[in-house]
């Protein structure tokens, strides 16, 4: 590189070179580069001069190349070609370089849509694309980079970290409590109306599991209440007093502390179960997308319940 500073009096003065070389003249080449003629004709001429041949024949508003010329413009044009090539896949990839987050309507809804605002404000230059699904789809075969899983930490095909516990609660709004009246144990809530959450790809804690987690009596579900196969529907029921549904705190505790929802009793059914940061294992993520990973774990970190956690810090990871 050295010997190349030496020789070239400025690598811009090579793509002088090429671009008159190819188009045969220092005036179009002049257009194509944005300089005027003089300034391409003054660039050659340093070129020549340091390289001790003549890379040009002038001749009355025209130029050709001499044969020395053809040589070392094959070879410069060769060069140039690959920089460009090899700047443009750079260039792409950073073009490219959105992170694509895979998650349930409910969490998109709930979770991340009023967070959004304050990602944005940290990270102004990540492009975050949030894909809601109804089901768990494989991240590798779609190309997605992140995804959200219910589960317990130990899937094969991924590397995880924690976002929340899943805690569930009995809630219901204020207008509805007040009018059916506030239950004064699971066992008086089971005369209330129910909202039922039937997830058709998305296999979830139900009233019967809540139930059994409180009372020993068991729960038999008779078929009423009001039944949906959509969080969002759920809790849009709950906060139109239509009855009282499981919550789960990660999703409801924005509404919870605002006053439009409240447990109806006090039991918090916590599992074993939580909520993960997904993503392909052994993949190495770009910066981008460890940018919005942490920051996803650092958020549940921030609002985690007193429940101990399984991921004793915002940066761990887990892989099994």
């Amino acid at each position: 590189m050295q010997n190349l500073r030496r020789l070239v009096p400025s690598l811009s003065s090579l793509v002088v070179f090429e671009a008159a070389g190819r188009l045969g003249s220092f005036t179009l080449a002049g257009k194509e580069l944005g300089m005027s003629q003089a300034a391409v004709s003054y660039a050659i001429k340093q070129l020549e001069d340091v390289l001790g041949v003549n890379l040009f024949a002038r001749q009355h508003r025209r130029v050709e190349l001499t044969s020395m010329g053809e040589r070392f413009h094959r070879d410069v044009s060769m060069g140039l070609s690959y920089i460009t090539q090899s700047a443009d896949t750079l260039a792409q990839a950073k073009r490219d370089r959105h992170v694509t987050l895979s998650v349930s309507t409910a969490f998109a809804t709930y979770w991340m849509l009023p967070r959004l605002a304050a990602f944005r404000e940290a990270y102004p230059d990540i492009d975050l694309r949030l894909q809601t699904t109804d089901r768990d789809v494989d991240l590798v075969t779609e190309g997605i980079t992140l995804g959200v899983r219910r589960g317990f930490g130990d899937w094969q095909a991924y590397d995880c970290a924690l976002i929340a516990d899943e805690r569930i609660s009995a809630i219901a709004s204020p207008a509805y409590l007040e009018q059916r009246g506030t239950p004064r144990s699971p066992t008086e809530l089971r005369a209330h109306r129910l909202i039922h959450l039937e997830e058709p790809y998305r296999p979830t804690p139900d009233w019967r599991q809540w139930f059994a987690s409180c009372d020993p009596a068991p729960f038999t579900d008779n078929g009423q209440g009001l039944r949906l196969n959509d969080y969002a529907l759920v809790l849009q029921a709950v906060l139109e007093g239509q009855g009282v549904a499981l919550g789960w705190d990660y999703l409801t505790d924005r509404y919870m502390a605002g006053g439009l929802v409240e447990r109806a009793v006090d039991h918090v059914f916590a599992t074993d179960a939580g909520f993960y940061v997904v993503w392909p294992r052994g993949a190495v993520l770009h910066e981008d997308a460890q940018a919005v990973r942490d920051w996803m774990i650092a958020q549940g970190a921030a609002t985690m319940t007193s429940k101990p956690k399984r991921a004793s810090a915002p940066m761990q990871t887990r892989t099994v």
